[in-house]
């Protein structure tokens, strides 16, 4: 993240995302697979060591070097792209809102103060109860916790959507999208960019 200056003189929050390129892998087709969609693959500048045979198979078909990062998108009829093709960050442009799609940073485990935002108890006055969360059942009935009761556990390393993400500049030659505010995800974690 960085942050970028209006002409007012304004400051905003921003992002720069390598997006890309990134190149179409293989086609799906409603006769073959029941659905119409496009897998692509994200070109990186290192190339890819130790590729099963499976998957040298799959990237042999399509005439292509492997790429380690595949993901796959829905199109519309007659819209889809030929195998081979190059998709890069000049299909958008500065005002544009996307939906961004990443992985949360990963917090391991947590308790509940931290991970569900509790209140926790008295902090003086003899008091011992701090962070615990309290009471999370009956004794006599129904003589267990209920499903969904919110607890200490896991926090974080979820499948994150923001939505409404607006671009602020896109430098097509070196592949980068600068969008305002923050996106799911630590620095160099992948997520998927599509148009609003």
């Amino acid at each position: 993240m960085t942050q970028v200056y209006a002409e007012d003189g304004r400051a905003f929050p921003v992002t720069v995302i390598q997006a890309g390129p990134c190149v179409v892998v293989q086609r799906k087709s409603k006769d073959k697979d029941g659905y119409i969609a496009v897998q692509l693959g994200l070109v990186e500048a290192r190339k890819l060591k130790h590729v099963t045979k499976a998957m040298k198979g799959h990237f042999d078909k399509a005439g292509l070097p492997p790429c380690r990062i595949l993901r796959e998108f829905r199109v519309m009829n007659g819209d889809e792209p030929k195998v081979g093709d190059k998709v890069s960050v000049d299909q958008f442009a500065a005002g544009d809102e996307l939906t961004v799609t990443g992985t949360s940073r990963g917090h391991g485990f947590q308790g509940v103060v931290k991970r569900h935002h509790f209140r926790g108890g008295a902090a003086t006055h003899g008091s011992m109860f701090h962070r615990a969360p309290g009471s999370i059942g009956a004794s006599a009935f129904p003589s267990r916790t209920l499903k969904g009761m919110r607890g200490a556990g896991h926090m974080g390393s979820e499948r994150v959507t923001v939505k409404s993400v607006r671009v602020v500049r896109v430098d097509a030659s070196n592949n980068l999208l600068v969008v305002r505010g923050s996106v799911p995800g630590s620095g160099g974690s992948i997520v998927v960019i599509r148009k609003s």
